[in-house]
């Protein structure tokens, strides 16, 4: 089934212009859903639409949106109203500026959508700022209204075409400072940051996003499903018991048995290694002296003195 675009106006770059469409980057990969069952009679339960005070049940056709500006008192919004305060960038995603990607935490990217041309009209043009995007090395920020919320979205060249990730605004982000603050006063040992780099260089694989993004409790709670319809049990997978918050590590020894590496041990019990000799005492490094004397040389008898 052809895919249906979430939005349908212009991208416009200065003066120049050409017809886009934004379509969602993300397919429902039948995701597993739930419903809620009485367990008693096996039925599914219904949610009823309903008026909070006099319970009467109500179509949802016939509602409209409200805003609660004091306790139970709201004011009403048509489609008539919402269509009034239109912008621009509900027809229009006009480029405003171009920024380093790298400029752009990750943290702040949402949702994201490929951003396509909209029949053959104008589809040079999409070409000509594809290509230019794509050479500077840049991305494009601009403004398009969703779901009658205007987003901030990135612009960027991938897989041959445009993609567009809406942005979350700053008042959207949880301030990390009181989380991180104690962490900029730790001093680090080279040695173990050393290790730590090891360990990293030797765990660099390419990406690959089919087996890394896998979702494993969904693929095990998929078989449990499945056992359960054949009337089969599922084994539970051994899993790795938690660390002990109160034991104190080695950090350095740990390091070391992770790059596959004996931890020293404490000097008192190192042992000696076993390709270098053990330094002999002073009397042994001595050369050792012979026990039997070499026999004297014959030497002249002295005649013997006469007294006087």
């Amino acid at each position: 089934m052809a895919q249906r675009p979430v939005w349908r106006g212009h991208l416009r770059l200065a003066l120049v212009s050409c017809p886009v469409a934004l379509y969602s980057a993300r397919q429902d990969r039948g995701t597993i859903r739930f419903h809620l069952i009485n367990p008693d009679t096996g039925h599914r339960i219904r949610m009823i639409t309903q008026d909070a005070e006099t319970g009467d049940e109500v179509s949802r056709s016939d509602l409209v949106k409200g805003y609660e500006f004091r306790k139970n008192t709201y004011v009403l919004l048509t489609d008539e109203d919402f269509d009034s305060v239109r912008v621009e960038s509900a027809s229009v995603m006009a480029i405003d500026k171009f920024v380093d990607a790298t400029a752009i935490d990750p943290m702040y990217y949402d949702t994201s959508y490929y951003l396509a041309p909209d029949g053959d009209a104008g589809r040079d043009v999409y070409a000509v700022l594809l290509k230019a995007l794509t050479e500077s090395r840049r991305v494009g920020l601009s403004r398009v209204v969703i779901a009658r919320r205007e987003r901030t979205v990135a612009l960027r060249p991938s897989q041959g075409g445009l993609l567009a990730h809406t942005l979350y605004e700053q008042r959207d982000i949880q301030d990390a400072g009181p989380l991180f603050n104690d962490v900029a006063r730790v001093q680090t040992d080279p040695s173990m940051v050393d290790l730590a780099r090891q360990l990293i260089d030797r765990q660099v694989e390419r990406y690959n996003p089919a087996a890394d993004l896998e979702d494993r409790y969904e693929a095990r709670l998929r078989a449990l499903i499945d056992a359960k319809l054949k009337g089969a049990g599922v084994e539970d997978e051994e899993e790795a018991p938690p660390p002990d918050q109160n034991n104190v590590v080695d950090l350095m020894a740990a390091l070391k048995k992770s790059l596959g590496q004996a931890a020293d041990p404490p000097a008192s019990r190192k042992p000696a290694n076993k390709n270098s000799r053990k330094p002999a005492d002073k009397k042994k490094a001595e050369p050792k002296k012979t026990s039997a004397r070499r026999p004297a040389a014959a030497t002249p008898s002295r005649p013997a003195r006469k007294r006087a």
